[in-house]
């Protein structure tokens, strides 16, 4: 990389179950270099690092790495919920020779991001007005459903990770008790990510379909969620409508759960690789009527605003203010 001129370079990574993203972070989290690589292409995660290192003409700098990953990082040895990438840390950084290298959940490095967002990175639905050095949580249906929530603490942000995407799903109404008896017939649990996920807008339409009694229509059309959602849109079909609006409001629910567990007036935003796809769906849909429906906390609720991240590398945007918060 014939750009780069110092020796000391940071290097940051996102990691999905889809895809990985690395870039080059400077000293005010601007991010340049970026390169997405699909997963499945890689047998290993030090496999994708060493050809990005490569490309970028990296060997013989000093590298200080930090990957936001989608999956537990408290031990030495990491093992990824969606993908079969097994590794340990110290072996990691010691077969790349790295100055440093620092793992955080992927959603860890996303909710670091939001302090940085400006309004052209964020999208507003419903009402509410942020309330300074409040906590800020995030979820992100995509893959799977990753959570974290963001606290200040004598003026730095600290991120409490976790994966509150697998969780207990609570149907609400009857369509959602019955959405959720159709996936308990495939499934020995329903966590909220078998609905708030790639996946799970899936299921949602299986469900509804089924519980229309339209066995052969199940049969012929195993829909993806991006022909799903795109339906939906366009609304060229009934029940991907039915699907999508489901999923919104589903979301709405979980994301006031999050705002009530975490006192999040700071606000409560949407990430992930498929909510921004149908922000204007989203808007106009029930997502906001259940994020406040509460009982009596919903006074708590109505005040908390909600954003859609529209920044496109919010993951790599969070690593880099890590690194630099280091």
């Amino acid at each position: 990389m014939n750009n780069v001129k110092s020796d000391m370079v940071n290097l940051v990574a996102d990691i999905g179950g889809t895809n990985i993203r690395l870039a080059i972070a400077g000293s005010v989290n601007d991010i340049a270099e970026i390169v997405t690589y699909q997963c499945e292409k890689f047998a290993h995660l030090i496999d994708v690092l060493r050809l990005y290192i490569s490309q970028k003409q990296l060997d013989g700098k000093s590298i200080n790495a930090c990957l936001a990953i989608a999956c537990p990082v408290d031990g030495d040895f990491i093992s990824m919920t969606n993908l079969p990438w097994k590794f340990s840390q110290k072996e990691l950084k010691a077969k790349l020779k790295l100055n440093s290298l620092t793992l955080i959940n992927d959603y860890s490095a996303i909710a670091l991001a939001i302090p940085y967002l400006n309004d052209d990175q964020k999208f507003k639905i419903g009402r509410g007005e942020v309330v300074e050095n409040s906590a800020i949580s995030v979820c992100g249906p995509g893959t799977g459903l990753g959570v974290a929530t963001l606290v200040s603490l004598d003026n730095k942000w600290h991120c409490v990770s976790g994966e509150g995407g697998h969780v207990d799903f609570a149907p609400v109404n009857e369509l959602e008790v019955g959405i959720f008896s159709y996936i308990l017939k495939i499934k020995q649990r329903v966590s909220y990510e078998q609905l708030l996920s790639g996946y799970g807008l899936e299921q949602i339409y299986q469900a509804l379909i089924d519980m229309n009694h339209d066995s052969l229509r199940a049969e012929s059309e195993k829909l993806s969620a991006e022909v799903i959602s795109s339906r939906a849109i366009n609304n060229s079909c009934v029940i991907c409508g039915q699907a999508l609006e489901q999923f919104c409001q589903i979301l709405g629910s979980f994301a006031g759960n999050l705002a009530l567990t975490a006192n999040s007036l700071g606000g409560v935003y949407i990430a992930g690789g498929i909510v921004p796809r149908f922000i204007r769906f989203l808007a106009q849909s029930g997502f906001r009527e259940r994020f406040e429906t509460k009982g009596r906390l919903s006074a708590l609720t109505q005040q908390t605003p909600t954003y859609v991240i529209t920044e496109t590398q919010p993951g790599l945007l969070g690593a880099s203010a890590y690194l630099n918060q280091l």
